[in-house]
């Protein structure tokens, strides 16, 4: 699943972009929908079209994959307590999410 592989080596990125649109932040909740969401968006950015069902299973993917890390500690079925601080002071970082959403903004209209 090259998607869940992508997101995996650019987990920071990615966490970087979804707390753009969903705050992440130490000890707060974060729940499946966002995930999902998140990943629909950001790979629609790339000009990659993910059907709900696709950005679903890669959204669970890669929350066990956080979850094994110790990243997110699962509460219930669909909530997860963030336990990382996100650290996106980094220019490249920060820059990549500016683009990402610029992007965003253009295919939105």
């Amino acid at each position: 699943m090259k998607h869940l592989e992508n997101l995996l080596a650019n987990e920071e990125i990615f966490l970087s972009y979804m707390n753009e649109r969903y705050p992440i932040f130490w000890n707060s909740n974060i729940f499946f929908r966002d995930v999902q969401y998140a990943v629909r968006d950001y790979f629609k950015i790339k000009e990659i079209k993910l059907s709900y069902t696709e950005a679903e299973k890669i959204a669970s993917l890669f929350i066990d994959h956080l979850v094994t890390q110790g990243k997110l500690l699962k509460i219930d079925f669909q909530t997860w307590k963030v336990n990382f601080h996100l650290n996106s002071s980094t220019n490249e970082i920060d820059n990549e999410v500016k683009e990402s959403l610029a992007k965003e903004e253009e295919v939105n209209g």
